[in-house]
């Protein structure tokens, strides 16, 4: 018994709408598979740019808790006076944080010189053109903050406690200190320092010079 026209008719419209549901989840499955892609494409491309933006990231951290500035003065100074440059930019940035500014007791410049300190250390270089107001140009400051720098270490025989103790708390002080810890078989540390002030500024300035010496070696030592 032959189908009738009807059954026919019947069966090829079922048979077209199977294909046609067929067809769609097709087109719905290479939707999705492009989705995917594009979906994997724009993750690469976030990563890629957060990776690219690292560097310009950690800069601005820097510039905010550890700023740089002077930095060939910096290098010159101490390649001149035979200083580490992460120490003079650790005093630096204890002094004045690289913003110049004079002090209620009259310290100027970065690394905050007195100016009868300077004139001190002007006669003792040889110089003879010296004004107080050349301690306000920063690199003029910076040498003659190395210079005292330098001076200090060789006046403590290359202890950096002491000679930084010496340029925050004044050279008097640390000889009654280390005559003290003397007297007592002891070495005058950090943790000895009786001034809290000074305490606080000797170890501020040796941590600063070691993040320098990590964050900025390209920059001092490159």
């Amino acid at each position: 018994m032959s189908p009738s026209a009807l059954d026919v008719d019947a069966r090829s419209r079922s048979r077209r709408q199977s294909e046609g549901r067929a067809a769609a989840r097709r087109r719905a499955a290479r939707r999705r598979r492009r989705l995917r892609l594009l979906g994997v494409f724009g993750a690469l491309a976030v990563v890629i740019g957060v990776v690219q933006a690292l560097p310009l990231v950690q800069k601005a951290v820097n510039d905010l808790s550890l700023p740089l500035n002077y930095t060939d003065s910096i290098r010159q100074q101490a390649a001149e006076k035979h200083l580490d440059p992460a120490l003079i930019a650790g005093v630096i940035y204890a002094e004045t944080k690289f913003q110049p500014r004079d002090s209620a007791a009259g310290a100027m410049g970065p690394m905050q010189l007195m100016p009868e300190t300077a004139q001190f250390l002007a006669r003792r270089s040889g110089a003879t053109t010296f004004r107080t107001a050349d301690l306000d140009t920063p690199g003029v400051n910076i040498a003659y903050g190395s210079y005292y720098l330098r001076y200090l270490l060789d006046e403590y025989h290359g202890n950096v406690t002491l000679a930084l103790a010496a340029y925050n708390g004044g050279e008097s002080n640390v000889d009654r200190w280390v005559a003290a810890a003397r007297a007592h078989g002891q070495t005058l540390t950090v943790a000895d320092i009786p001034f809290p002030e000074t305490r606080a500024y000797v170890a501020r300035v040796l941590h600063a010079q070691q993040e320098y010496r990590h964050k900025y070696a390209s920059q001092l030592y490159g």
